[in-house]
C-alpha cells in the first residue's frame, strides 16, 4: 500500500483497535492464476498473531489457499471532503479514510476442536451482551452438519500496514475547518473520521 509518510499509523494499538472493530474484511489470494477476493469476518486472536475466519465450502477460493501470501483488507470509516469546506475554492475535492492492510500466511483448519473454538470467539463478538443465543444451546448434530459446510482457516500475520488519510498534509486551520463540517453530519463514517482527525490534532 502507497503510504505517505504523515499519513502512517504508527500507533499498534490504534491498528489493532481497526482491526477489532471494522473486522469485516476483503480477503485477497490467487486462485487459478488469478487474482481471487472473499468478503468475510476476520477473528484477531487475542496474541494479535492469527486471524481467524471461514469460507463457505462451495466457495472454491479455499481450494488453493494453502500456505500462500494474502492479503486482508480492514476497511475503517472513510468520507469526502469538499473544497467548499475550506477557507479558499481554489482547492479540489479529496477522501478521507482510515485502513488496514495484513499480510500472511493461511493454514486450513483441520482441527475441529480449533474451527468451533474460532467460530465461538466469532459468536462473542457479533451477538449482543443481552442476546439469548448461545452456540452451545445448538444440537450437537445440527451444528456437526452445519459445520461440514464451512472450511475454517487461521492466517499467520507476517506484515502489518496502517493508513490513516485524515488531511494531515492541510493547514490545522484548514483542519479544524473539516471537523467542524463533519461534525454536522448524522452519519457515522463522517462523525468517525472527524473523531480521528480531532486525536490526530491532539498529538
Amino acid at each position: 500500500m502507497y503510504i505517505p509518510s504523515h499519513f502512517k499509523i504508527t500507533d499498534e494499538a490504534m491498528i489493532y483497535d481497526i482491526m477489532k472493530e471494522h473486522s469485516f474484511a476483503t480477503l485477497f489470494s490467487e486462485h487459478n492464476g488469478m487474482p481471487f477476493a472473499t468478503h468475510l469476518p476476520l477473528i484477531l486472536n487475542k496474541e494479535n498473531t492469527y486471524l481467524y475466519g471461514h469460507f463457505a465450502r462451495p466457495n472454491p477460493h479455499w481450494k488453493d489457499i494453502k500456505k500462500q501470501t494474502v492479503l486482508a483488507v480492514f476497511h475503517g470509516p472513510h468520507c469526502y471532503i469538499s473544497p467548499s469546506w475550506y477557507e479558499t475554492n481554489q482547492a479540489v475535492p479529496t477522501w478521507n479514510y482510515v485502513t488496514v492492510h495484513v499480510y500472511g500466511e493461511v493454514e486450513l483448519l483441520e482441527d475441529e476442536n480449533e474451527l468451533m473454538g474460532s467460530l465461538q470467539e466469532m459468536v462473542w463478538k457479533y451477538e449482543t451482551p443481552d442476546s439469548s443465543y448461545r452456540l452451545q444451546d445448538v444440537e450437537a448434530e445440527f451444528l456437526a452438519g452445519m459445520n461440514k459446510g464451512v472450511q475454517g482457516f487461521k492466517i499467520k500475520i507476517n506484515k502489518i500496514e496502517g493508513k490513516a488519510k485524515l488531511s494531515q498534509n492541510h493547514s490545522l486551520q484548514r483542519q479544524e475547518l473539516v471537523i467542524n463540517q463533519l461534525d454536522q453530519f448524522s452519519n457515522t463514517d463522517e462523525q468517525q473520521i472527524s473523531s480521528f482527525m480531532k486525536a490526530n490534532l491532539k498529538k
